[in-house]
């Protein structure tokens, strides 16, 4: 059992489980119903994306510099209390079953799921 961190809208692999859509705005143009079918995903955790600020920050972010001052706000904004106990939740829940986290951006390195893999290793998570 682990969790596996993808790109959403990404062909699922085979025993890929659940798939959580871990961005601040779903895709757009896409129906509610068809979020599954089209390998979007089927569980929306935004609590998990970067606030809209930090959105914007990432997405402007040319400098290491810069990706690593991001890098610090979005871990404090995981840090609180709610986003915590998510993620002890997600990381526990990876050793019983198998799942998928992910967002759209096509650079992990340059994306907040980068991060998300490094919290929920921290939290003891099994990872694909």
């Amino acid at each position: 059992m682990s969790i596996r961190v993808v790109r959403l809208g990404s062909d699922r692999e085979k025993s890929e489980g659940l798939r959580v859509g871990t961005v601040r705005r779903p895709p757009r143009g896409v129906r509610k119903e068809r979020l599954s079918a089209e390998n979007w995903y089927d569980v929306w955790l935004p609590q998990l994306a970067p606030s809209a600020e930090l959105v914007k920050e990432a997405q402007s972010a040319s400098t290491d510099a810069a990706w690593n001052a991001f890098k610090r706000k979005y871990r404090a904004e995981m840090a609180t209390p709610d986003n915590a106990r998510l993620l002890a939740f997600l990381a526990a829940a990876s050793h019983q079953m198998d799942f998928a986290v992910g967002c759209y951006c096509a650079d992990e390195d340059h994306c907040h799921r980068s991060i998300l893999r490094e919290l929920l290793r921290e939290n003891g998570a099994s990872l694909r």
